[in-house]
């Protein structure tokens, strides 16, 4: 009968415990994690797909950022991107002969970014029409600031994800626990964790309305977007 023998970890996260095991057969120690490859984790950033929407009026554009609008002012243009954050889990496995223990191997890959991006501007300014191009230009930084936030923080979920799960050898612990414990740490704690770094963007989002842009844009063009919102 084979035995075992080790020493247990301290717990990570609060979600994973795993015992550090030397196996014992037939009087020989042999390690079942030998032939594994490490652990990895990957990021790779989304390709946004960039839409643009003239379907809204300037009171539908109001409503729809009621949020984030400032007071009595009305939204001209609006620019939303959808946060998304996924992952794919691969896990190769080496049983040890009583069943009872486990070498995995995990290999994790996390896709992060905005997509889709949508480029609202309203439509009582056709394109072609200087209002148009104004409005769309400055929706066209917002569109700009989304695509600087996914670069902005890639470099500090690669290296929080890597420090996490990446590692030289292989995690040993109670057979059959490796696929439930890492998806629920990944669910629980970092799809919210990469989608909290996304959000933190609207900081940068916010200082583009400015009171004084919202006036250069209103004074553009020689007042056509004045004489366009007349009733």
């Amino acid at each position: 009968m084979p035995t075992t023998s080790g020493k247990c970890v301290s717990k990570r996260l609060g979600l994973l415990a795993g015992c550090w095991l030397a196996l014992a057969v037939n009087g020989t120690r042999a390690d079942l994690c030998a032939d594994l490859p490490p652990p990895a984790a990957t990021v790779q950033k989304l390709e946004a797909r960039v839409a643009t929407n003239l379907e809204f009026s300037v009171g539908g554009l109001t409503r729809l950022a009621a949020e984030i609008a400032r007071p009595q002012h009305q939204v001209l243009g609006l620019t939303r991107g959808q946060a998304v954050v996924r992952y794919k889990l691969e896990i190769q496995r080496q049983l040890d002969p009583s069943g009872q223990w486990e070498c995995a191997s995990p290999r994790i890959t996390l896709t992060y970014g905005f997509d889709p991006i949508t480029v609202f501007v309203a439509r009582e300014f056709p394109p072609g029409s200087c209002a148009y191009q104004e409005i769309h230009a400055h929706e066209l930084r917002h569109l700009e600031t989304y695509k600087a936030q996914v670069d902005k923080v890639e470099a500090e979920i690669t290296q929080a994800l890597q420090r996490r799960f990446a590692g030289p050898t292989p995690w040993r612990g109670p057979a059959g626990q490796a696929q439930e414990v890492l998806q629920r740490e990944l669910d629980e704690r970092w799809l919210p964790y990469v989608k909290l770094l996304l959000e933190r963007g609207e900081t940068d989002q916010a200082r583009i309305d400015t009171p004084e842009e919202y006036a250069r844009i209103a004074a553009s063009c020689n007042g056509e977007i004045r004489q366009r919102l007349k009733p």
